[in-house]
């Protein structure tokens, strides 16, 4: 059966779309400037990732050989030797935080979930579906969890076993908790090393902070128990997609094995798309240590152009260290549904990911702001 003409013309109505508006998000966080041609041969295929990809599966179209690659490349990237790690390729951030916090959950069945008002929204829901005890903690203004009152919620919870939620780059202010000050603390209360589970959530600074000459500590050599990165994000990909990598020791105690397809499956959603893994394999051999260092220099680069021009017009904008995030007084409502900004309370965000090649667009926006509040200041 072939489609109408009228289906048809739909299509290629949406075709245009997509490519008039291919790199409008420079309110969100998504690089656009992928091309993932060489694999469309792949998409006549069903291709389905159930199961471990370290294992036999008795699904054969799977693209396990591709997966455990990409999962060779995040484990040498956050600094676990791949003997002790584990993890796969998601469908994207929130399913790599919930299988963070799974794991801390099982490690310690009783532990409180601790996360900073900052931390991204999924984390909620993420509560509610595993019914895990957890504690909203305040935040310092920059968007870093506030120290003092996650110490002091714990003592007040007299917690033995926290699980700590770290946000590796906010989602709206694009901060970076500091792991050593956790595990400072964490230290001075007592609370030994194997008596908590630290998660980090870098859905887009996992693909920053490797690549910058002074890096916040985050991987797994600061004392991180798992990780989750965005594969749609800093990388870039046509489907949403993510990266988890956890300690093999503690993601053996989720294994289960299922008998209809011969495998073991330690994953949230069972089957699994099995095309992200062959982009992020195609993205990871295609761009060098060096490729990912010049775009991660020129997102930051435009980030700080953006802060420069915003200041000298007199508007307070900024941005944490290695981040791409600029913050800024929220402009009107014309303006930022005109540039699709995204917004969360009085500020507003410019994210710079690497598609921005010049300035044009960040240019065009912080032109509108400005006149806008000159309007509103006249």
């Amino acid at each position: 059966m072939t489609l109408s003409i009228a289906d048809q013309n739909k299509l290629d109505k949406f075709w245009s779309y997509c490519v008039k508006n291919q790199y409008f998000n420079i309110g969100y966080p998504e690089s656009a400037d992928f091309d993932y041609t060489i694999l469309e041969r792949f998409m006549r295929f069903s291709i389905n990732n159930c199961g471990d990809w370290a294992e036999y599966c008795n699904y054969l179209l799977n693209s396990f050989e591709f997966e455990k690659e990409v999962m060779e490349y995040f484990a040498d990237l956050f600094n676990i030797p791949f003997e002790e790690s584990w993890g796969y390729v998601t469908n994207g951030g929130t399913e790599s935080n919930m299988f963070g916090c799974y794991l801390g959950r099982e490690l310690f069945p009783d532990g409180t979930l601790y996360y900073s008002k900052d931390t991204h929204y999924s984390v909620a829901k993420i509560v509610n579906l595993l019914r895990i005890k957890s504690r909203v903690v305040n935040s310092l203004p920059n968007g870093e969890i506030d120290y003092d009152d996650l110490m002091k919620k714990i003592a007040a919870d007299n917690e033995p076993h926290p699980i700590i939620f770290a946000n590796i780059g906010t989602t709206v202010r694009g901060a970076v908790d500091n792991i050593a000050e956790i595990q400072q603390r964490l230290h001075q209360a007592g609370i030994a090393r194997d008596d908590y589970y630290l998660h980090a959530d870098a859905a887009l600074s996992g693909m920053i902070l490797p690549f910058v000459e002074e890096a916040q500590p985050f991987s797994f050599s600061d004392g991180i128990d798992s990780i989750g990165v965005s594969g749609h994000k800093m990388i870039g990909s046509p489907i949403p997609c993510g990266i988890v990598v956890a300690r093999r020791k503690n993601v053996d105690r989720i294994s289960v094995e299922i008998d209809y397809i011969s495998a073991h499956d330690k994953t949230i959603t069972g089957s699994r798309n099995g095309h992200t893994p062959l982009m992020m394999w195609e993205a990871i051999r295609s761009h060098s240590f060096a490729d990912w260092q010049r775009r991660v220099k020129h997102s930051l680069e435009m980030a700080e152009y953006a802060v420069r021009r915003f200041n000298l017009a007199g508007i307070n904008a900024w941005r944490n260290k290695n981040s791409i995030t600029v913050v800024f007084p929220c402009p009107s409502e014309v303006v930022w549904k005109k540039h699709c900004l995204a917004t969360s309370g009085d500020i507003a965000h410019l994210i710079t990911t690497a598609h921005h090649l010049d300035s044009s667009k960040i240019d065009a926006l912080i032109d509108d702001v400005i006149a806008d509040f000159n309007a509103h200041a006249a």
